[in-house]
C-alpha cells in the first residue's frame, strides 16, 4: 500500500492507487505521541488507544506534539511534556532547572517513539497526521502559565545563541517563533523537519501538519514547500496539510496554497466590524467541499471541545474529512478536581472521555467509514440540489447517499435516470439498517418518510433498468 496522495479525478479525497477513494476519519487526543501530566503521570496507553481506534472504526488521528518541556497556559499546575525532540546536554540551566537545549542535536528517544507509534498505527491500517509544530507552546491566554518561559527557542534555554523578540501567536507582521523574520530560526526548524522525514520516509501511512493553530501563513506556505522539495528525492512522498484556528487565516488563503490538504475554520461576513455571522458555518451547516483541497473538517478547530454525532454526517454527505478532538485522556492527568476541562455542563465536563455527546461522535465516524467503503466514493460528488434535506452524496443514476438530520419525509430527485435502486434505512441511533419494502424505479421524485424517529440516512444503489 504505497502512501496517499490525491486522488486525481475526486480531489476531495485520497487515493493510493489511483481509483479507489480513500476516506479518512477518527479520533485524536493530546497525549497520544507525548506523555502529558503531572510529574508522576503514567505514560499514555498507546495500546489501548489503537485498540478503541480499531473497535470504532476509524482510520486517521492526528499525532500531537509540544515544543515547550513544561507549563501550558490552559492551566496553573506544573504539567510536562516528554520526550521532546531536542537533546539537553547543557551546559548551564535553563529556566526550567534542567540543562539547557542543544538545537543543532537530538533527543533520539523522541524520534523512536515516533516511528514505533506510526508503525503500530500502520499495523492497523491507521493513518498519522505528524504534527510538526505547535501553536501553542506560545500562546498566553491568561488562563494558566506562559510556555515561552521554559520553551527551547528562548534564548535563556539554548546553548545555540537562538531567540525570537516578541513571542505570541504568530502573523506575518508579528516577529515571531513560527514565521519567516528570522533565518536562522527557520534553518533551525528546517533542521528538525529534516529529521523527522528522514525518521518516517519510508512509511507508508504518514501525512505531516506543519502547525496547530499558530504560525504566518507565509511561514506555512515555506514549511509545506520544504517538505515536498526534501521528499522529492527521497523513495517515498507523503501529503502535506496546514490547519487553522487563528482568526487571521482565511479557508480560501490556505486553499490556494501548495498544501494538500486543509482543516477549514467558520469564516465571519467580515473581521473587525464585531460581526459573528458567518458566511462559512462548518459548525452548523457545513459548505460543500470545492474539490480544490482535501478538507479534514476538525472539531478541534471548530469548536476547541465539541461537535456531534450530526455533524459528522453533514459533513461526510458535503464531501469533507471529519475528524475528532477526543477527550479520550485529558489533557493532563491529576485528580477529578484538577482535570484541565474548559466547559461544564451539569458538572460533567467536555474534557472527559465519556460526556454523553462523544460516544455517538464517535460511532458515527466508523458509521460513515463503513458506507465509504461499500461505495464507490471516487464517483460520489455532494449534490445537495438532488434531496430536500440537502444532504447528499451522489453518483446520480448509479448511488445516492442521503441523511435526514431530523428524519421525516424525504424527496430525492430521480428524474434523469430510469435505472431501478434498492434502497435501504439506516438508523445512526441504534447502528441498524433496515431494507426498502420495494424496488425504485428512475424517471420522477422519490419520495418517502423514515419509518423511525430521529435522524436518518438513505441509500440507493442502481441494479439496472
Amino acid at each position: 500500500m504505497p502512501p496517499l496522495f490525491v486522488h486525481p479525478q475526486n480531489p476531495r479525497y485520497f487515493t493510493n492507487d489511483g481509483r479507489r477513494a480513500v476516506y479518512l476519519t477518527g479520533s485524536h487526543t493530546w497525549c497520544n505521541l507525548q506523555d502529558i501530566g503531572l510529574e508522576d503521570t503514567s505514560p499514555f496507553p498507546y495500546d489501548e488507544y489503537l485498540e478503541f481506534m480499531s473497535k470504532y472504526n476509524h482510520n486517521f488521528m492526528r499525532l500531537w506534539m509540544f515544543e515547550q518541556p513544561e507549563r501550558a497556559c490552559w492551566t496553573e499546575a506544573r504539567i510536562f511534556f516528554d520526550p521532546l525532540p531536542w537533546s539537553r546536554p547543557g551546559p548551564g540551566v535553563a529556566a526550567d532547572g534542567k540543562p539547557k537545549f542543544d538545537l543543532a542535536t537530538w533527543n533520539e528517544a523522541y524520534f523512536e517513539r515516533l516511528r514505533k507509534r506510526v508503525i503500530m498505527a500502520g499495523e492497523r491500517e491507521i493513518f498519522c497526521a505528524v504534527m510538526l509544530f505547535q501553536g501553542w507552546s506560545l500562546s498566553v491566554t491568561g488562563k494558566g502559565l506562559d510556555p515561552w518561559v521554559v520553551h527551547p527557542f528562548n534564548g535563556m534555554n539554548n546553548i545555540n545563541g537562538v531567540d525570537v523578540p516578541f513571542h505570541g501567536w504568530d502573523n506575518d507582521t508579528d516577529p515571531s517563533l513560527h514565521s519567516m523574520y528570522n533565518s536562522v530560526v527557520v534553518s533551525y526548524q528546517e533542521a528538525y523537519v529534516r529529521k523527522v522525514i528522514d525518521t518516517l520516509n519510508d512509511l507508508d501511512n504518514v501525512l505531516y501538519e506543519v502547525i496547530n493553530e499558530g504560525g504566518s501563513l507565509a511561514w506555512q506556505a515555506h514549511i509545506v514547500d520544504f517538505v515536498h522539495a526534501y521528499e522529492h528525492g527521497k523513495a517515498k512522498q507523503h501529503p502535506v496539510g496546514i490547519t487553522s484556528g487563528i482568526p487571521w487565516m482565511r479557508n480560501s488563503a490556505i486553499i490556494a496554497n501548495t498544501c494538500d490538504w486543509y482543516s477549514p475554520v467558520n469564516q465571519p461576513n467580515w473581521w473587525g466590524r464585531g460581526d459573528f455571522a458567518y458566511v462559512e458555518d462548518y459548525r452548523q451547516d457545513p459548505p460543500t467541499s470545492g474539490g480544490g483541497k482535501v478538507s479534514l473538517a476538525d472539531t478541534d478547530h471548530l469548536w476547541g471541545h465539541g461537535g456531534n454525532f450530526k455533524w459528522v454526517w453533514k459533513c461526510f454527505t458535503r464531501g469533507h474529512n471529519p475528524i475528532f478532538m477526543d477527550p479520550w485522556q485529558g489533557l493532563y492527568i491529576g485528580t477529578t478536581e484538577e482535570i484541565a476541562g474548559w466547559s461544564f455542563t451539569g458538572g460533567i465536563s467536555k474534557d472527559q472521555r465519556d460526556y454523553p455527546d462523544w460516544e455517538p461522535t464517535r460511532r458515527a465516524m466508523g458509521d460513515t467509514k463503513r458506507y465509504a467503503d461499500i461505495m464507490n466514493l471516487a464517483q460520489m460528488y455532494p449534490r445537495p440540489e438532488l434531496c430536500s434535506s440537502r444532504y447528499c452524496l451522489a453518483n446520480p443514476g448509479v448511488e445516492y447517499l442521503v441523511y435526514l438530520p431530523e428524519g421525516g419525509n424525504i424527496t430525492l430527485d430521480l428524474c434523469n435516470t430510469h435505472e431501478v435502486f434498492t434502497f435501504e434505512w439506516f438508523f445512526p441511533q441504534l447502528g441498524r439498517k433496515l431494507p426498502g419494502a420495494r424496488l425504485v424505479q428512475g424517471g420522477d421524485y422519490f419520495a418517502t418518510t423514515a419509518p423511525f424517529t430521529g435522524d436518518a440516512v438513505l441509500y440507493l444503489k442502481n441494479i439496472g433498468k
